[in-house]
């Protein structure tokens, strides 16, 4: 087991985040988890934004390099403030018109697909709440329902396994 280092975001990212929750109501609770981790691991300058070398580097990352054109093309296209820069909540657009099938960048359409929501869950959790799911189809209501179903099912878990260790340490006292 190990743990994945992000940095931290900054409070004003932390906002934009909490904000994130309640304008993108298509994406569930995990879904801006992991958007948000993505978004932090390639703000490298820790600004909020992804400027035009933090999103050549992304998108040399994630197997698809772009030409200086190719990633000026991408920002302008989800770039609300014209800044030059891709904000969180801009970031958030190309998985909005990713779903709704309006994003026309190939680079986007590369972010869009490198994250795998699938993949959540721990040990014997995983699979149940893979087949849960499958089952709910694409309601975000219910994949937030589901979500902190599996958050307390890890939290029992986690619990269990506390108590089982202490009981085992009581026998060496």
């Amino acid at each position: 087991f190990f743990v994945v280092w992000y940095p931290m975001a900054s409070a004003e990212l932390r906002r934009a985040f909490q904000a994130a929750r309640t304008e993108f109501k298509e994406l569930s609770i995990q879904e801006l988890k992991d958007y948000e981790q993505l978004f932090v691991k390639y703000d490298t300058g820790g600004d909020g934004k992804l400027d035009l070398q933090e999103l050549k580097y992304m998108m040399e990352k994630l197997g698809h390099p772009q030409t200086h054109l190719g990633l000026k093309a991408m920002i302008k296209e989800v770039d609300e403030d014209l800044d030059n820069m891709i904000s969180y909540m801009e970031f958030l657009l190309i998985f909005r018109y990713a779903k709704n099938g309006t994003l026309r960048s190939e680079g986007l359409k590369a972010i869009a697909g490198s994250v795998n929501v699938d993949e959540v869950g721990v040990g014997g959790a995983k699979n149940f709440f893979e087949t849960k799911a499958k089952a709910i189809a694409d309601n975000p209501a219910e994949r937030d329902r589901a979500y902190h179903e599996q958050r307390k099912e890890e939290a029992k878990q986690k619990a269990a396994n506390k108590a089982a260790f202490k009981q085992r340490a009581a026998m060496f006292q």
